[in-house]
């Protein structure tokens, strides 16, 4: 199976409105077809972003379109391209414009409301950041499991999320615990090394070096427990959930299959 044929099913199901919602909210499928959006082959890059456009039809999508990493600037991408046709390039900006985050009109009704719950916000609300990491090294299963185990015994580490294609780990992380600090621990493990991922003024992706800190990092004395494997609700991460609302004939199969296809080839 090739990229085109997975990205053709892919729209095949995603044209049934029942369909959507499964793809969507399967990570697999979502991130693999934002990595075709910068595929070599324009006929990928066409059937990539139909699909994408299918999905946008249902607005309570958008959010979880706009935040996956790299849906937006793949998006300003191809729209800046010269290379496509004028047609698929104009998809793009209809796509990228449906997700923007709606403009907050301020009126002075709005401004008086929030002046008077004003006294009830602290301005310790903000207690958590996200963190976005370039990880040297994390590069299959087992350097993620190891990096895994390093960032679970930091405390101050509420969540996080791996996209190993693109060797990057999420953290979300109170908001005292420095970036420096990650970056020393993730050091420690002897086979990875950590680069922040920022915006520069522009717009585009940057790596910045992060100083390793010889500041001691609080750490958990003891890992979570977990439930025991024949009670854990994931027990294949290879394998996608479907949405029992999902047509289980067609739509539900394809969908498995296209989602372990990305997971074997980009590594999720």
């Amino acid at each position: 199976m090739d990229a085109l044929s997975v990205v053709t099913h892919l729209k095949d199901l995603s044209s049934d409105p029942l369909n959507r919602t499964s793809i969507v909210k399967d990570k697999s499928c979502l991130a693999g077809l934002i990595l075709f959006l910068s595929h070599q082959e324009i006929r990928v890059v066409e059937c990539a972003l139909k699909t994408i456009a299918y999905l946008c039809e249902n607005p309570c999508h958008h959010e979880i379109m706009r935040n996956e990493l790299g849906m937006m600037v793949s998006l300003d991408n191809i729209r800046n391209r010269h290379d496509i046709a004028d047609e698929i390039r104009q998809v793009a900006r209809n796509i990228h414009s449906s997700l923007k985050p709606p403009v907050n009109v301020y009126t002075p009704e709005s401004n008086l409301r929030k002046t008077k719950h004003q006294f009830f916000i602290s301005s310790s609300i903000k207690r958590a950041k996200t963190i976005t990491l370039h990880i040297h090294g994390l590069d299959n299963v087992e350097r993620k499991n190891i990096l895994e185990e390093a960032l679970l015994r930091v405390k101050g580490v509420i969540s996080f999320t791996f996209q190993i294609a693109m060797k990057r780990c999420t953290i979300r992380v109170k908001s005292d615990l420095t970036t420096e600090s990650l970056a020393s621990v993730i050091a420690e493990t002897r086979v990875l090394q950590a680069q922040q991922v920022i915006k520069n003024e522009s717009g585009n992706e940057i790596y910045v070096p992060l100083p390793k800190t010889d500041l001691p990092v609080e750490k958990n004395s003891c890992l979570p427990d977990y439930l025991p494997e024949e009670e854990s609700p994931q027990k294949d991460v290879e394998k996608a959930i479907t949405c029992p609302g999902l047509k289980e004939s067609s739509g539900g199969s394809w969908i498995n299959t296209a989602a372990n296809f990305l997971t074997k080839t980009f590594y999720w």
